[in-house]
């Protein structure tokens, strides 16, 4: 086989899964209005927050661009829509302080606006999953950042959906 032929083979095989996770993800409701709803109601509870509004206060000076980047995020994860492009971990380690504690309450406040929307349980568990996969890959890599190796075992103690 030749080199253009595989590169084509491999991309078709690359959109024909993303189409794959798509469709599976809109049949339980997971669709992109779903996840711009999501996003929107999701930080409003965070900029309400005790614990986390400040942080983000300090942090997002435009909040209608920091929220059409997160629905790009979420349609990257939940949809395989490649369209975000970013370093998510830098962001966070840049934050002096963020610990356990804050990513708890980012995943409570996350599970309540699942369970708000009335998200269907399939949808709950994959979207609430994906959630607390992101947050506790974030919480080990502050941790490593901070304490080398031995921070690796951070996140096991966040809840789940």
């Amino acid at each position: 086989m030749s080199p253009s032929v595989a590169a084509g083979s491999a991309r078709d095989h690359a959109l024909k899964a993303r189409q794959a996770k798509r469709a599976t993800a809109e049949e339980i409701g997971i669709d992109a209005r779903f996840i711009s709803d999501m996003v929107e109601r999701f930080y409003a509870s965070i900029r309400a927050d005790e614990l986390l509004g400040p942080i983000f206060a300090e942090r997002v000076a435009d909040w209608p661009t920091h929220l059409e980047r997160m629905k790009q995020f979420w349609r990257s994860v939940l949809h395989n829509s490649g369209e975000f492009s970013g370093n998510p971990m830098v962001k966070h380690i840049a934050i002096p302080g963020l610990q356990e504690a804050h990513f708890s309450q980012w995943l409570e406040l996350f599970y309540a606006n699942l369970r708000a929307m009335d998200a269907s349980p399939q949808a709950a568990s994959l979207v609430g999953g994906r959630a607390r996969m992101i947050a506790e890959s974030l919480l080990t890599g502050i941790a490593i950042n901070r304490e080398g190796v031995g921070g690796a075992n951070q996140g096991r103690n966040l809840p789940h959906v």
